[in-house]
């Protein structure tokens, strides 16, 4: 569905309106394209505070969502394209399609039109992502809704018994299943070990990392008691208490951060039309949370019910 977007005005400064939710906040800053380094050190610091940011109104071409993009760190370029994908431009590499459309018998993006589990950008990487940037072109007139946990606030509503557990365990990441927890054949051996339990590393609060669940297992662990403690995790992580639920507008432009957050989307029509633009921002390996039982809570812990 298009919609016509009348450019925002320039302005000094940014103005920060949290959700009701336990995350996320709408972020009013005019026309991201006049945005200087002193609102983007605002727009960082509001990012750190909320973990995902809502910026609607928006009119970017590619290079211009990439120069945002650069404000919160270097860009990953673009996923390889496999066959029955459109190519990608080179012009702009750093840009990921996100869409179920089709044109000349080609996908022009990925991810379709089915839902997206929860889940945390990139996991299974050495290096995960640090955030993740979409915008948004067309969207569908209902379904596509996206949904995103606060890690922090799972964490430290656990128990303390299950704080203690896993504060010292790791979870492989197995690329060599996709997103359903089918095998890889090229992916094969391929993944990563992280804490559960990772120290953010501007915030130095704790969250709950547990990447995408089909993917995981906990090391150490036998495979039915690895099974039973993620089964449990992600029962508690994925409670409505820490959710916030985004329908989205032609213009929206949302930055989440992987290291605290998990994320999720609906269904929607596969007759409907939808266009995202997406971005992701290098990031560094987990930090283990060894004295996770004695870190401050995140500001947003205390917006949970």
């Amino acid at each position: 569905m298009q919609a016509s977007i009348t450019r925002p005005t320039a302005q000094r400064h940014i103005e920060v309106i949290p959700m009701k939710a336990a995350l996320g906040t709408e972020v009013r800053c005019g026309d991201v394209r006049d945005m200087d380094e002193e609102m983007a050190r605002e727009l960082r610091d509001a990012w750190y505070r909320h973990m995902v940011l809502l910026i609607r109104g928006q009119t970017l071409t590619d290079p211009e969502l990439i120069q945002f993009g650069r404000h919160f760190g270097e860009l990953l370029f673009g996923t390889r394209r496999p066959a029955g994908m459109k190519p990608r431009d080179e012009r702009v590499p750093e840009i990921n399609v996100i869409s179920n459309v089709m044109e000349n018998g080609l996908k022009i993006g990925n991810l379709g039109d089915s839902e997206a589990t929860w889940h945390t950008d990139r996991s299974h990487q050495a290096a995960p992502l640090s955030a993740t940037i979409l915008y948004a072109l067309e969207i569908p007139p209902t379904g596509g809704d996206t949904s995103w946990g606060n890690m922090y606030a799972a964490f430290d509503t656990l128990p303390q018994e299950v704080k203690q557990r896993i504060s010292k365990l790791t979870i492989r990441h197995d690329e060599s299943l996709d997103s359903a927890g089918n095998p890889r054949a090229d992916y094969v051996g391929k993944g990563a070990d992280h804490p559960i339990v990772r120290t953010h590393p501007e915030t130095g609060c704790s969250a709950l990392y547990l990447g995408r669940k089909t993917n995981s297992r906990i090391n150490g662990l036998p495979q039915g008691e690895s099974e039973a403690l993620l089964d449990y995790l992600w029962a508690h992580a994925t409670q409505s208490k820490f959710v916030w639920r985004h329908q989205w507008k032609v213009g929206d432009l949302l930055i989440w951060d992987n290291r605290c957050t998990i994320h999720h989307r609906q269904s929607f029509d596969p007759s409907a039309r939808r266009i995202m633009h997406r971005l992701q921002v290098k990031g560094t390996p987990p930090i283990r949370a060894d004295d996770a039982l004695f870190h401050a809570a995140h500001p947003r812990c205390q917006d949970v019910a």
